[in-house]
């Protein structure tokens, strides 16, 4: 049974930072690409962040360049979200989602964690 759980999140003002972890189990971690999303309260899922299975490729929502970086670790099979310089319009619950395929589109992803609410005050 594949298991993605995300922790890390919480209450931040704006300006500050945050890092979000992903530990996966019940699959060959290395052998699977790994993304971060996040969904606002009545907005649709977006995607945020990407890296390849070995870690050397990365890839950013534009909204998130240099100022989100995904990293992975393949021994401790997690993958992690460096967040910071937030904003009140990173609040969401942010996601991360497996796939064999380096794509952004939510419906490449076929295993999804249950999500960590970030929350980002004025």
């Amino acid at each position: 049974q594949v298991q993605l759980v995300e922790s890390g999140g919480g209450l931040v003002q704006a300006g500050g930072s945050l890092r979000l972890s992903c530990a996966a189990s019940g699959l060959t971690f290395s052998r699977y690409n790994m993304g971060w999303f996040r969904q606002a309260p009545g907005k649709e899922r977006d995607f945020v962040a990407l890296i390849s299975y070995s870690g050397v490729s990365t890839y950013y929502a534009d909204s998130m360049k240099g100022r989100f970086t995904i990293s992975r670790d393949n021994a401790k099979n997690t993958v992690y979200l460096q967040m910071n310089s937030l904003k009140p319009e990173d609040t969401a619950v942010y996601y991360c989602a497996a796939s064999n395929r380096y794509r952004p589109g939510t419906n490449d992803y076929d295993y999804w964690g249950q999500g960590t609410q970030v929350t980002v005050s004025s």
